[in-house]
């Protein structure tokens, strides 16, 4: 199908606030705000209740908010350095991040590969589903109604507002993201990165990228 693909409509109310300010698209004031009440009603509850206490419900988001791209940074220059890796990747993606520490035992995940034929984008259009493991904290944009509306209809459109234009016979696929299934993107390698490491790769690739808005640009480009 193109430049409209996997639309389902389940979410989840996992949503914390990313700010990001190079973008077209602005979080929605306040469209969170029924869950975020509901939310922190649950955790006063769970601590009343002696079933968490105050101390350990701050650490967790501690440790969830610490969480950065550079986890699915690891996974894309596995891919692009390793064929066996690649290939346990797109067979089970959740047991391929695993290896790199990264369990994500409620999600189902699937990474998705741009190619010179295809090129995936990412979208929750009901909500903000995100591979908060692998990406940290989604940013503002991504849950703004403008974004989750607008990159299902008119993808290419929301495309070059980032930046990216795209040849006419690339096939743009649209992936929505549940409460139970993320989408990881494989951006393509650039050209001039051969012999590059791992490491080097790795600085290569950004959050954009793995959710599809943008393309990994030469290292002569950066």
């Amino acid at each position: 199908m193109s430049d409209h693909d996997h639309h389902h409509h389940d979410h989840d109310h996992d949503h914390d606030h990313g700010h990001d300010h190079a973008h077209p698209f602005q979080d929605d004031d306040k469209v969170h705000s029924y869950y975020q009440i509901l939310g922190q009603a649950m955790k006063e509850l769970l601590i009343e209740k002696g079933v968490v206490t105050a101390d350990e419900v701050r650490a967790a988001l501690e440790r969830r908010d610490g969480i950065t791209p550079a986890n699915g940074s690891k996974v894309v220059a596995r891919a692009w350095t390793d064929p066996a890796y690649r290939e346990r990747l797109f067979k089970d993606a959740n047991a391929a991040v695993a290896e790199f520490g990264i369990d994500m035992p409620t999600t189902h995940l699937v990474a998705v590969e741009n190619t010179e034929d295809v090129h995936n984008v990412v979208v929750c259009t009901l909500c903000s589903c995100y591979p908060r493991d692998l990406l940290g904290l989604p940013p503002a944009w991504y849950k703004s109604k403008a974004y989750r509306s607008r990159v299902v209809h008119e993808p290419r459109a929301v495309l070059e507002e980032f930046g990216t234009a795209l040849p006419d016979d690339v096939e743009v696929r649209v992936h929505d993201s549940t409460a139970d299934m993320r989408y990881l993107v494989i951006p393509r390698r650039p050209a001039g990165t051969h012999g590059m490491s791992e490491e080097q790769l790795r600085a290569l690739v950004s959050r954009d990228t793995m959710i599809g808005v943008t393309t990994v640009q030469p290292p002569s480009a950066k």
